[in-house]
């Protein structure tokens, strides 16, 4: 293990996505925003990310640093390096057969998994191994890996096996995802035979990209103490619960943080009206503009429910279609929704759409700009997830006074103040938050939301604001990683495989 310093740590942050390069979820957000928070620390944080097409078009400048030849590619693999608008250096692991196609990073056009998705990432880990051990032509070596979600998870199991090793942190974003992939892709993949075994890569016959990341890691992240808690539970540990249990106090769970530069209601680009604390009441030419863009009647008593995010059954979005006839029953109510995933969900929300012309505004795939004038031209915004590691839109919508209604679960059970008749007189009330996974939990959280809003006696003006004063920016949260950083470097996780 490399020994800590006093200098600036070397930090090689690995994601399979990040902002402002591609983005599929909140990781790109996370991967965006962090390692330029650590620099803001004093840190030498740097990235490492494949280099998809999008991304090559959106790196701006790059420079040829070396070639590496990896099991898994016939020819070698280029790193190319760069640097994000931020300051954050990139590095790019070029790679045209296995990075160099349409769609996402994980799906083809047709929305289906990449049949190779196993010998992509593990290429990717590969190089992220070359890097992290200075055999990648690269005059610069991290003393911590930190890696993301299954794509990564190959990297701290090959990194166990090397000597002087950095230390390694790694990060549960999902446990959904796990990477699971049938025994022969080990086979294929020509992965150390050592690695095959109840305390490596193996799950129930599969290999596990996600375990290993969890197994061979000196500390394990989640990003929100109460996911910490949920996936150590057979309801939320697909599996894993009895790993996540035995990890102790190597397990930790940090709320992520916002980019209050980039969600910003005060400066935001995006926004025709900006405001703050201060004008609030500004907010009401966004949703003017907001209704305007989605072909709404223009209705400034409409209370307005936004919804953003991928349209699955995990963020609650059938729950949302159920109670629907009850909004739409309610005057002066309308939806506004942008997102896609699930065919049925998109189809059902189509002709949700259709059956109440003028009510409902939707917008199918992803659009970044729309995204932020839903946050702030919408009154309120449904987050009914049933399992939400942290969440992101619930703290934008609370920094651009959108009060949101959230299950209370994971991230969301952490972020979000309910708005009690307790909370409300202390004034810390920040939305509406509900218990149960079910369409009755959503309609009392809704309508005790279409009661306070019309009333009009101002107590929707607090909460908006209570919300908009609450501090989640990536200050903290970088603070905290830093400490973890140094703390796995002082107490590194003995090898599970050692005899």
């Amino acid at each position: 293990m490399i020994a800590p310093t006093d200098r600036p740590l070397p930090i090689l942050f690995a994601a399979s996505e990040a902002q402002p390069l591609i983005k599929t979820g909140g990781l790109a957000d996370v991967a965006g925003s962090l390692p330029q928070a650590l620099r803001a620390l004093g840190q030498d944080a740097r990235l490492i990310l494949p280099a998809y097409p999008q991304a090559l078009e959106r790196a701006g400048s790059l420079q040829p640093l070396g070639e590496l030849m990896l099991p898994g590619s016939s020819l070698p693999v280029r790193l190319l390096g760069g640097q994000l608008e931020s300051g954050v250096p990139l590095y790019l692991v070029d790679a045209p057969g296995a990075f160099h196609r349409p769609g996402n990073p994980y799906q083809g056009p047709d929305g289906r998994d990449w049949g190779d998705n196993a010998d992509r990432y593990a290429l990717f880990c590969r190089a992220i191994v070359e890097l992290a051990m200075g055999r990648a032509g690269v005059d610069w070596r991290p003393q911590l890996v930190h890696a993301n979600d299954w794509q990564t998870g190959l990297a701290a199991p090959l990194l166990a096996l090397e000597e002087e090793r950095p230390a390694t942190l790694f990060t549960i974003h999902n446990l959904a995802y796990q990477g699971l992939f049938d025994e022969s892709s080990f086979e294929r993949l020509a992965l150390p035979p050592r690695l095959w075994s109840l305390h490596g890569l193996e799950f129930y016959e599969m290999l596990s990209y996600l375990k290993g990341g969890i197994a061979f890691s000196d500390l394990v992240t989640t990003v929100s103490p109460t996911y910490a808690e949920e996936i150590q539970t057979p309801a939320f540990g697909y599996g894993l619960q009895g790993l996540l249990g035995h990890l102790e106090d190597r397990l930790v769970g940090v709320l992520n943080g916002v980019d209050y530069d980039y969600w910003n209601p005060g400066s935001d680009p995006a926004i025709p009206s900006h405001y703050g604390v201060a004008n609030f009441e500004a907010k009401r030419g966004n949703k003017t503009a907001l209704q305007q863009e989605l072909g709404l009647p223009e209705n400034a008593d409409a209370m307005v429910f936004g919804h953003v995010g991928r349209l699955v059954e995990q963020k609650g979005v059938d729950l949302i279609l159920t109670v629907l006839p009850g909004i739409m029953e309610r005057p002066n109510t309308q939806l506004v929704v942008l997102g896609s995933g699930d065919a049925f969900l998109e189809q059902s929300l189509r002709e949700a759409s259709e059956r109440y012309p003028g009510r409902i505004g939707l917008h199918i795939g992803y659009n970044e700009g729309l995204a932020h004038r839903i946050e702030a031209g919408s009154d309120c915004f449904l987050m009914p997830s049933r399992f939400e590691p942290c969440g992101l839109n619930q703290l934008y919508s609370l920094r651009y006074g959108t009060p949101p209604i959230v299950r209370r679960t994971g991230g969301l059970a952490d972020t979000v103040v309910d708005a009690t008749p307790e909370n409300l007189a202390n004034g810390s009330a920040t939305g509406f938050v509900f218990e149960h996974a079910n369409a009755a939990g959503l309609w009392y959280a809704l309508e005790h939301a279409l009661a306070l809003w019309h009333q009009g006696d101002g107590r929707w003006r607090q909460i908006a604001v209570a919300g908009m004063e609450q501090d989640f920016s990536w200050d903290n949260s970088a603070a905290r990683y830093l400490e973890l950083y140094r703390r796995a470097l002082a107490n590194p996780l003995p090898n599970p495989l050692a005899a």
